[in-house]
């Protein structure tokens, strides 16, 4: 039996605070670590303390300090460049922060995998990224203490990785992880033989022993303690908990196994989302809340399917009311768009106020879908208010998007403590100086500071309940939650809703105004195909569906800088990320690409096809599906491996059979290989997406609530794609209208083909079926098919609009 962990919490599951979650949301618990295999494991009792968990408001004021990003230092910190480690030389803005710190780290690699082997020391690996907080807190408290470097320096081979970055490393080490102590988070720290097998993990430690909880100092020596004297029975612990992972984590189908039922395992998944949705202010558990696209994604397909049913009604509302109570809450950043990761109350109020561009990216998704289902302009225009913070604050000129904003940032220019929220929150005073100006014809001689507080709920001692702001870094502050609609806000001040909206627009722009002179959080520049390939769906999609050429635009500079920076076309491969370099220039990483990589751009590439009608984008998706399938396909047991499954340093080969905060690699890759399959007339396509759903039946039969998005793409399998092809002049007109009608509608299961008159053209030489289709009477006409049978083909929008509703 391994080295085991108990994991013993009182508020597992229903956590109040933040602090109880780490950074990517699984639950952490403070390890109770007890004797197994005779190891003499310290005996510290699962007693949870306020340092025990990650994320949220932060430790303590001083441990709310966090690095600056920016140039890899310690801005507020001059005995931080006493030193100078080896990650100076990297390009990952989370190693950077860590590069003067008095610790001997290594980047993941050969040279510290043979320093380990020559030298005969066990390998200390810590993993983080550049936002999260409570990695910023471990470096402070450890990584900057001299004495805990030198014992770090002295007797491991210290290993830092960007989990963003690396992500098949994290992947292995946080499956040991979880598997050991039933939790994970970030920080990860991990030791390590010298062949890179684990034997001990855990996520935060605090530097020093605190009561009854250890610190890292007595982690270290214990660790070495039984390295010196019990060491074959560590190796051999190691060696059983890497093989039983392999037996554990292994995902294949059967020989001739077929998928599981579409609407019976979309039936369950509906289940078990209802059975976890929170009725009063939507989302799927009490708190804290995540934004979770995918089951909203999911739910809006259920009822697509299932439109004239109880369920299918239920499905709608569960998601319209989630999506519309997430922007009027705070985790929805009001004054300067976008949204922040998630809500640590069950209101949506206040948020971890870090920004991730694949929530960005997702949610824009979600929200121009609910507009296509309910035809509400409040959907849409959430829509926007995300793309316009992406395209303000996550742009790099060369097309690409940087991956996040931190939640830490300095209070003031003279401040040298970083504070969560401070680049967001406001106090009343703050907000009446700011809006003093009295409104004319307002109740009561009422300011612009009355209508707006009342409208977003400010409050003169502030609006943050303690029990969300355990550290009080937050105390007197507000966050901007929307308590009344514009009509409630206009009786109560005697104003129509005309003037109560324009007022409200202005006080946010002179709040913004306000805002960019305050110190700003730290941007981490790094930019990766994965998330860039989920943002290109966004705009893609978003422009798609409102017409807007300067989205479609923005999309395709996207398109462009994927294929210019991240394509080795000598190579064929897609690397998996790049930097914004001293000079404000791109710089490439020597990092190949994993799955997530291939799948997210594949699906963006044809989102911006369908959107756009331009086929280079289509050629380039099929060109990376066969890359994909090349390099990442499970020939024996179907399905994708999420790295490279021959890479001698990774022990575990593993597929994701997980939709968090990002969609598995396998799920978008269902529906991609269904797509190509119809938009290239490639069968074995079509087989191979079978094959990967086959894979999954276990899980899709068990816990469909696991994998909402692989649900969808049984559910498309079952009920087949839709082709529409659209045969007419690019430019004309009459195509615009026709597309425009597909687009304007929420079709889960459809392929859109533009099919001009040229014979040679990239269509009509893959698919046979189109040389019988053809404009009608010089007018461009709409064929929808399925099931290779074509209804008569329309002209007229309305037309199209009765037969793709039928």
């Amino acid at each position: 039996m391994p080295v085991a962990f108990s994991s013993i919490c009182p508020f597992a599951g229903r956590c109040s605070h933040a602090r109880y979650k780490a950074c990517c949301g699984l639950h952490v618990c403070a390890p109770g670590w007890r004797l197994v295999n005779g190891i003499n494991w310290l005996t510290f009792a699962a007693r949870h303390r306020e340092l025990s968990t990650h994320s949220g408001r932060g430790a303590t004021a001083n441990a709310a300090f966090m690095a600056s990003g920016g140039d890899g230092a310690d801005s507020s910190s001059l005995d931080s460049l006493k030193y100078t480690n080896r990650l100076s030389k990297e390009r990952s803005p989370y190693l950077l922060q860590h590069a003067h710190n008095p610790v001997d780290w290594y980047p993941w690699g050969q040279e510290a995998f043979d320093k380990a082997k020559n030298e005969d020391k066990p390998i200390f690996l810590s993993v983080g990224y550049s936002t999260c907080h409570w990695c910023h807190v471990m470096e402070r408290e450890s990584f900057e203490d001299e004495d805990i470097g030198k014992i770090l320096t002295d007797n491991f081979v210290c290993i830092k990785v960007d989990r963003e970055e690396r992500p098949d490393v994290d992947k292995v080490y946080m499956t040991f992880v979880q598997a050991t102590s039933g939790g994970g988070g970030w920080p990860m720290s991990v030791w390590l033989t010298p062949d890179l097998r684990p034997f001990f993990g855990g996520t935060y430690f605090p530097p020093r022993d605190s009561g009854r909880r250890p610190g890292l100092t007595t982690v270290l020596m214990r660790v070495l303690e039984q390295w010196r004297g019990n060491r074959t029975a560590l190796e051999s612990s190691g060696e059983r908990v890497i093989e039983a992972l392999k037996k554990g984590t292994t995902i294949a189908a059967q020989a001739g196994e077929t998928p599981p039922s579409g609407p019976d395992v979309a039936n369950r998944c509906f289940q078990q989302l209802a059975h976890s949705y929170e009725e009063e202010y939507g989302g799927f558990r009490d708190a804290p809340k995540f934004p979770s696209p995918v089951n909203l994604m999911f739910l809006m397909s259920y009822w697509a399917m299932n439109r004239d049913t109880s369920q299918g009604a239920e499905a709608l509302q569960m998601t319209l009311h989630t999506l519309r109570m997430m922007a009027l809450g705070g985790i929805h950043d009001h004054v300067a768009q976008g949204f922040h990761r998630y809500s640590t109350d069950s209101s949506w109020h206040v948020p971890h106020f870090e920004k991730m561009l694949y929530d960005q990216a997702q949610l824009a998704v979600a929200y121009i879908s609910a507009y296509q289902v309910s035809g509400e302009q409040f959907f849409a225009k959430v829509a926007r208010d995300i793309l316009l913070y992406v395209s303000r604050d996550l742009s790099d000129k060369s097309g690409g998007f940087y991956s996040a904003e931190d939640a830490d940032s300095l209070p003031a220019l003279a401040s040298t403590v970083k504070k969560e929220g401070a680049f967001c929150v406001w106090t009343a005073t703050e907000i009446r100086e700011l809006l003093a100006e009295t409104v004319e014809g307002a109740t009561g001689g009422a300011t612009q500071a009355d209508i707006f507080m009342h409208h977003y709920g400010v409050k003169e001692q502030g609006n943050v309940d303690p029990e969300q702001d355990p550290h009080g870094e937050l105390e007197n502050q507000n966050v901007l939650i929307v308590r009344y609609s514009p009509e409630l806000t206009a009786a109560r001040f005697g104003l129509n809703v005309e003037r109560v909206s324009e007022l409200l627009t202005a006080s946010r722009a002179k709040l913004a105004e306000v805002r960019r002179a305050r110190p700003p959080p730290h941007l981490d520049s790094k930019m990766l195909a994965s998330w860039n390939g989920l943002m290109l769906s966004g705009f893609a999609r978003v422009g798609a569906v409102l017409g807007d050429k300067t989205l479609l635009e923005r999309a395709e500079k996207a398109a462009h800088f994927l294929w210019q920076h991240m394509w080795d076309e000598a190579e064929g491969r897609i690397l998996h990320s790049c930097y914004r370099g001293q000079d404000l220039e791109v710089e490439q990483s020597p990092i190949a690409g994993f799955l997530d990589d291939y799948a997210f751009v594949v699906a963006g590439l044809l989102d911006l096809y369908e959107a756009t009608g331009a086929v280079r984008w289509l050629s380039w998706a099929e060109t990376l599906q066969q890359r994909q399938d090349h390099l990442f396909w499970d020939s024996q047991g179907g399905g994708y491996f999420c790295s490279d499954p021959n890479d001698p340093a990774l022990l575990l080969a593993l597929k994701q059979d997980q939709d968090g905060a990002e969609p598995s690699a396998n799920s978008v890759s269902a529906m991609n290989l269904l797509r190509l399959s119809h938009l290239t007339d490639r069968p074995e396509w079509a087989a191979r997406s079978q094959k990967l759903l086959a894979a999954f039946s276990d899980r899709l039969v068990k816990v469909p609530i696991a994998l909402p998005d692989m649900v969808r793409g049984l559910m498309a399998q079952h009920y087949t794609m839709k082709q529409i092809v659209i045969c007419g002049e690019p430019d004309a007109e009459d195509t615009a209208s026709l597309t425009s009608c597909v687009h304007s509608l929420f079709l889960p299961h459809k392929v859109l083909m533009l099919a001009d008159a040229d014979p040679d053209g990239f269509l009509r030489q893959r698919l046979s079926v189109l040389s019988t289709m053809m404009p009608l009477d010089g007018r461009a006409a709409a064929y929808v098919c399925q099931d290779y049978t074509c209804a008569l083909p329309v002209t007229c929008p309305q037309e199209l609009r009765r037969l793709l509703l039928e």
